[in-house]
Order: C-alpha cells, then sequence, then structure tokens
C-alpha cells in the first residue's frame, strides 16, 4: 500500500519555490523527493498557469511565486486557495493548543469467543 499525503507533489514544489527562490532543479527534486524530470513537468504546469515565474542567472533558473496570481487560482473543488490557507491556519492553531480538541475515542478490545 502506497503512503498517504496531504499535499500533492504541485503543493510541494510550490511551498519549495516559495521559500527557495533561488534553488535549483535538482534541489527542488531532492526536497520535495521526486525525479528532475517530474519536477520540471511540475514547474512548467506552474509557469503556464502564471503562478511560477522563471528567470536565468547565468547558469541558474531563479523560480518565485506570483501569490496575487495563486491566490486567485481556480481549484478543483468547492474551496480556493486563500479559503485553503485560512482553515490551515485555523488547523495550524487548534494543533498547537492540544487540550482543545476532544480526546480520541477508547480503542475496542478484541474479547474471546465464548466456549
Amino acid at each position: 500500500m502506497g503512503k498517504w499525503g496531504f499535499l500533492t507533489n504541485h503543493a510541494l514544489v510550490l511551498i519549495h519555490v516559495a521559500n527557495h527562490p533561488r534553488s535549483t532543479l535538482r534541489e527542488i527534486a531532492h526536497a520535495v523527493g521526486i525525479t528532475e524530470r517530474a519536477a520540471l513537468s511540475i514547474l512548467r504546469s506552474l509557469e503556464e498557469e502564471a503562478i511560477v515565474y522563471r528567470q536565468k542567472e547565468g547558469r541558474r533558473n531563479r523560480y518565485w511565486v506570483d501569490f496575487d496570481a495563486l491566490l486567485q487560482y481556480q481549484m478543483r473543488g468547492p474551496y480556493s486557495v486563500a479559503e485553503l490557507a485560512q482553515n490551515l491556519m485555523d488547523i495550524s492553531k487548534r494543533l498547537r493548543q492540544p487540550a482543545s480538541w476532544p480526546a480520541p475515542p477508547p480503542k475496542r478490545v478484541a474479547r474471546r469467543p465464548r466456549r
């Protein structure tokens, strides 16, 4: 069974580029845990959507995120990027206050069958 992940590779690349705009393609791929070819494909699709821009600096490409375009991007589904970000902030606040979460339900104990 595959590992479950909350964020897509697109989201992970976007987060890495936002935090490390001078990263090389190799560094982005390594940080996200994907191949360079996959990272390039993702960066190109983000460029096509005008969310990520690329600029050549010597032998390197510098990538950066257009946050205004990202906030206006129409995602598949009922939530905007701004709503998603706000909800993640709310969840983050709750996670820092574990007492505010209800206790998990008790675990079921397996009973021996009667004979």
